[in-house]
């Protein structure tokens, strides 16, 4: 956190210099680790292990919250009997398909009350939960309702208690040294840290960013922090939590009004071909009218979105629009596209703010993707290499590409920075953070607002005399942004549309105060549903600048967050079932009994004058069916997910898997690495053998990437500039001083880096920074990579790209791809050039026997076949 993201860093010392304790678990000793109480370093890719083993020492000492854990989790559920676990199947869950690679999740769900039917989804058949990873919005797939079985003893073995209890069992200290590499005392020191930490009157807060989610079941490694924070108490409360950094570009805002591809604005999903047929088949799938919480009204939050982005043109009569949409025919992220460029299915590529040829995983794989386009716009600040890349990219020098044969025309755009414009960043926290424009920019220059707008109007009065009904929603979209004497659309025009409107009746016009007052019968529009209020009163609230030394600790009129301007999600769990603060050092919202609502110093995360006794109503749906002890006001069932009976596509409780590329064995089970993983067999895209297999020696120690203080990203926004250029001007390598000694490696030399895809140079730091760990029965050396250098001509510095190296396999619920631990092997001395590079890659290879299908076979243990009855007469 202090590499990465330094300012924020600074509230993390002040908490420190209060008496904070703050550790830092990581691969290699940074800048966080020197200031840190204590650094823990640990084998990458290893980490579900060590927190499950933090859930194991939890519950099996009794020391899980447990008022809170009964109230708030959904503990108490019983579990299908059709459920079998990773203990029962030697790492796998129940309802895996061996040929597709999937999960149904059938029998993940709870069990009705009374009958102990399973609660099927809606949309979905009876028999049958089967859903790819990209379809699901933040609120997973709906429960048809929230009547649930729950054991309030937490003595049911079908309990969600008793199945975390037993799922975890076996991720002991023992196994932590074992798979992780950490030893038992620092483990233990961990343990009695964060136990001691949490409670009544104390709580624990665990940071995490890219190292936690580029992996393969990236999603599960934060899924098991939240289960652990779940146990401790530590959701909805001051101080607790699980803060995920995003520190630049707005990269929470990219989520929330995003540039996903499966994802409408406010988290809502993308409708899909052949399913969502009308508006109510789509928002029944988000929301069931009868499950509990929020997600129940997502016909009011799709409704409004349609009417502020078609308008009139958007009625009770057509669906809203609804048919405007595009529809999904399957997973259409960065690597899918990639693919379908390399096989000439995609004619045109926009990059904005983006330099995959040097910033995403297999480099090559995008510079060869990009080389089969018809046409490429680039929108930066410089010629990036994902500009050039025709002229002086790696594969140029070895001759794999000749520029005349490239038939690719590249447009490069000059992209206005942030200084350059106004408008607003989001990050972590949810803070939506107004800039305002401090100087213009220069030449040509545009912000990404006026590039668009433009390139909206222009494609617009094309087709402004067409008949075809595909050009009806382009013509219909409402594109009226008023522009200044330099063409640039206002940017508050534009959040006044995020933030909601009246469309009729006495308020027509006026802006939304709160996403609750949206309605599903068009006579409300909003942008974002999630970031109503952000123009509450006509006034720019993203914009406000209270001083900290005016206002209390929650800082509520410093700028603005989402939704509701609520500082922290699910804050009624910081008060106990009756609505007292669990702590009065801690208290953050309460119930006044007084008044009949709660109060605080946050907007409560509630229903206002929901009383703290209410019991829930069966037939009850959406709000209306939250109990006052039902904090999780977004969840089907209003609890905490200590195991989640649907939306995740891999597992309903994390599991510890190897990642793809791993040089030794998982020690839990059979199964090597995440059944559900995405994978991209291609011979572009090779993958080492795992331990086990033959030719894992060949590539027998562990890489992972990450990132420089000095240095932004891919470098587009550094490397160019002499300044930070001269601060770290070359590409280098972290290695032990035991390994160094191991290779033949010297300080301040060259090493060559070879992976399945390619072999890049770097020079040479030796450093206790980066530990070579015992793990696995064996000694393991990890070696560090930053990944800001790119080859090419018009950088300050260039060097060669650490993604190069890395294969491309992708976590099944958000196609991200895994960054973190991969494997290689290092030589001394400078890499080969043109085609002794090649030779060089293409020898490991044989030497290790890669094939296509290596590291691709995604089960690796027995999986038991379907029992078929036959009746007596057959």
């Amino acid at each position: 956190m202090a590499e990465c993201h330094p300012v924020g860093f600074q509230w993390v010392t002040e908490a420190q210099q209060r008496g904070a304790r703050v550790i830092h678990i990581d691969p290699r000793f940074t800048r966080t680790s020197a200031v840190a109480d204590k650094h823990v370093a640990l084998r990458a890719g290893s980490d579900i292990v060590l927190l499950g083993a933090l859930i194991n020492y939890v519950l099996s000492n009794d020391l899980h919250f447990d008022e809170y854990v009964r109230h708030y989790t959904n503990a108490a559920t019983i579990v299908s009997e059709d459920y079998q676990d990773t203990e029962d199947l030697n790492g796998l869950f129940s309802g895996y398909d061996p040929q597709k690679g999937t999960y149904d999740a059938t029998s993940w769900s709870y069990a009705s009350r009374g009958d102990d039917e399973k609660v099927e989804e809606p949309g979905t058949e009876p028999e049958s939960d089967v859903a790819e990873p990209h379809e699901y919005g933040a609120g997973g797939p709906a429960l048809r309702h929230a009547d649930v079985a729950r054991d309030d003893s937490l003595q049911d073995p079908r309990s969600v208690f008793q199945l975390l209890k037993r799922h975890y069992r076996r991720y002991t200290p023992e196994m932590v040294e074992e798979t992780c590499g950490i030893s038992a005392e620092d483990f233990h020191y961990l343990a009695e840290s964060i136990t001691k930490n949490s409670g009544r009157e104390r709580t624990t807060a665990f940071c995490y960013a890219v190292g936690w989610t580029q992996h393969a079941q990236g999603a599960q490694f934060i899924r098991t922090a939240a289960v652990l924070q779940l146990l401790l108490g530590n959701m909805g409360r001051p101080g607790g939590g699980i803060v995920a950094l995003r520190g630049h570009a707005t990269i929470q805002g990219s989520t929330d009004i995003p540039t996903l591809f499966n994802l409408l604005p406010g988290y809502l999903p993308m409708p899909e071909a052949g399913q969502h047929d009308s508006l109510e088949d789509f928002t029944g799938a988000i929301g069931s009218k009868l499950q509990k919480g929020f997600w129940a009204n997502a016909d009011a939050y799709t409704v409004s979105l349609l009417k502020a982005w078609f308008g009139d043109a958007a009625h009770e009569g057509n669906d809203y629009a609804f048919e405007y949409l595009p529809r999904l025919t399957g997973a259409h992220g960065t690597y899918q596209t990639v693919e379908r460029m390399l096989r000439d299915e995609l004619d045109g590529y926009f990059l904005v703010g983006q330099n995959p040829a040097v910033g995403s995983a297999n480099g090559k794989m995008q510079r060869m993707g990009m080389s089969h386009l018809k046409w490429l716009v680039v929108r930066d600040f410089s010629l990036i290499e994902s500009a050039t890349w025709w002229k002086d990219g790696p594969e140029i020098e070895s001759g794999e590409l000749r520029t005349e044969d490239i038939d690719t025309e590249v447009f490069f755009m000059p992209a206005a920075n942030h200084t350059e414009k106004a408008g607003s960043f989001t990050q972590t926290q949810r803070l939506v953070q107004w800039r305002h424009q401090a100087v213009t920019p220069p030449d040509d220059a545009q912000s990404e607002l006026e590039f668009f707008h433009e390139l909206g109007r222009r494609i617009r009065a094309r087709v402004a005399d067409s008949s075809d009904p595909r050009d009806r929603p382009l013509l219909d979209l409402t594109w009226d942004y008023p522009t200044d004497e330099h063409g640039e659309p206002d940017p508050e025009s534009v959040l006044r549309e995020i933030n909601g409107y009246y469309v009729s009746g006495p308020d027509a016009g006026t802006p939304l105060s709160a996403f609750t007052q949206m309605r599903a019968d068009g006579s409300t529009a909003g942008g974002c549903w999630i970031y109503t209020g952000i123009f509450a009163d006509g006034v720019n609230q993203a914009a406000r600048r209270r001083p900290g030394h005016e206002q209390d600790e929650t800082a509520a009129e410093w700028a603005w967050a989402w939704p509701a301007n609520r500082r922290i999600l699910y804050n009624r769990a910081s008060a106990d079932p009756e609505g007292r603060p669990w702590s009065e050092r801690k208290k953050h919202v309460w119930w006044d009994q007084e008044n009949g609502r709660w109060t605080g110093r946050d907007v409560p995360d509630f229903p206002e004058t929901l009383a703290p006794g209410t019991k829930s109503h069966p037939d009850a749906g959406g709000p209306d069916a939250l109990a006052g002890d039902d904090p999780f006001i977004m969840q089907a069932d209003g609890k905490g997910w200590l195991f989640v009976p649907n939306g995740l596509v891999d597992g309903p409780m994390p599991t510890h898997y190897e990642p793809p590329e791993s040089p030794i064995s998982n020690p839990l089970y059979e199964q090597q690495s995440n059944p559900a993983r995405i994978t991209l067999p291609r011979r572009d895209n090779l993958l080492a053998p795992s331990a086990a297999h033959r030719g894992s020696e060949v590539y027998p120690h562990v890489f992972t990437t990450y990132r420089l203080t000095e240095h932004h990203t891919a470098g587009g926004m550094s490397r160019f500039l002499p300044y930070l250029s001269e601060l770290q001007p070359e590409m280098f390598c972290e290695v032990s001083p035991e390994f160094a000694e191991l290779v033949g490696l010297e300080n301040y030399g060259w090493a060559t880096i070879i992976s399945p895809r390619s072999a890049i140079e770097a020079r040479v730091l030796v450093t206790d920074r980066v530990r070579a760990l015992t793990a696995g029965g064996r000694r393991i050396h990890q070696v560090g990579l930053p990944y800001h250098w790119g080859t090419g001509t018009d950088a300050v510095v260039e060097g060669d790209a650490a993604n190069d190296l890395l294969g491309i396999t992708l976590d099944p619920n958000v196609q991200i791809q895994g960054s973190k631990a991969a494997q290689c092997d290092v030589i001394p001395g400078r890499r080969p050039r043109g085609q002794a590079l090649l030779d060089l890659v293409e020898s490991y290879r044989q030497r290790a026997g890669i094939t296509v299908e290596t590291g691709n076979q995604k089960l690796t243990a027995p999986y038991p076949q379907p029992e078929t009855t036959t009746s007596e007469e057959d």
